[in-house]
């Protein structure tokens, strides 16, 4: 997930210089409509190439620490680990979109059993702001495709066992519905389509068997944020999305998840289905 902003809930003025919140260095912003390819494939390409910088603020994130030892602790070094490491390629997918719109963006922060996000400064625009929320779910496909293209190479379970988990992860995150990616990018597009959002959200929770605790954590997060917007409280932004900007953001979120949801198939089915995979 990502933050536009101090909060994931309803639309925010940007912050003004007075004010203790996080805010764009001036003279940074880059005021530009289109460049959805050049953001998602950077925030993708950057985060998972630039292992130095990624590595130093991973050691200095006491969140990432506490995380990783928890998963080790409960699932296993194996499973604990790539969990630890998809939800990190996620969150700097977010972290190097903003990077790469010129915006401030502070290191991602994690929750251990919730996953993570990832604060910085409103974007100016829409089209924007589902681009910057679209590079995590890109940046897990990547991972993903790696992984499964060294399971190809080597024939290891293990390696087509971490591209269905990052698969898996990513495509639960394309959720039409806030707070996940999916809904931001779709309040983008049309929030109308929340509703029917929820609808899958709520049967994706069935069927997979999601703690309620963790539904009704979701739903305290994101119905109210959709509720204000669908009430007559839209997103002023949404007034400089043209036609062309929500097809191009649809076209975007609609790849995407077609990738996940194939990557996630085709993983599976290298997978030994007696279970033992880690």
């Amino acid at each position: 997930m990502h933050e536009p902003g101090p909060t994931e809930g309803e639309y925010q003025a940007p912050a003004t210089p007075h004010e203790p919140t996080l805010e764009s260095p001036p003279g940074r912003l880059r005021a530009r409509k289109t460049g959805g390819w050049g953001t998602l494939a950077a925030g993708a390409a950057v985060a998972l190439g630039k292992l130095k910088i990624l590595l130093a603020l991973l050691g200095s994130s006491w969140t990432f620490l506490l995380t990783i030892w928890l998963y080790v602790t409960i699932f296993g070094w194996q499973l604990g680990v790539v969990l630890a490491l998809a939800i990190a390629a996620h969150e700097f997918g977010h972290y190097f979109a903003y990077k790469e719109y010129g915006l401030a963006v502070r290191a991602p922060v994690f929750v251990p059993f919730l996953g993570a996000f990832t604060a910085g400064a409103l974007a100016p625009d829409l089209e924007q702001d589902a681009y910057i929320a679209l590079a995590g779910p890109v940046t897990g496909l990547v991972l993903a495709f790696a992984c499964f293209g060294l399971g190809v190479a080597t024939h290891e379970r293990f390696w087509f066992a971490c591209a269905d988990l990052s698969a898996f992860l990513n495509l639960f995150n394309m959720l039409p519905v806030l707070p996940f990616d999916g809904g931001r990018v779709i309040g983008a597009i049309w929030p109308p389509l929340w509703i029917a959002g929820i609808a899958l959200f709520v049967a994706a929770s069935v069927m997979l068997h999601v703690p309620i605790i963790f539904v009704a954590f979701l739903a305290i997060l994101g119905v109210p944020s959709m509720l204000s917007a669908l009430r007559g409280a839209p997103d002023p932004r949404a007034a400089t999305m043209t036609l062309g900007a929500r097809v191009r953001v649809g076209t975007w979120y609609i790849a995407t998840s077609l990738a996940l949801l194939v990557l996630l198939g085709v993983a599976q089915a290298n997978l030994p289905s007696n279970g033992g995979i880690w």
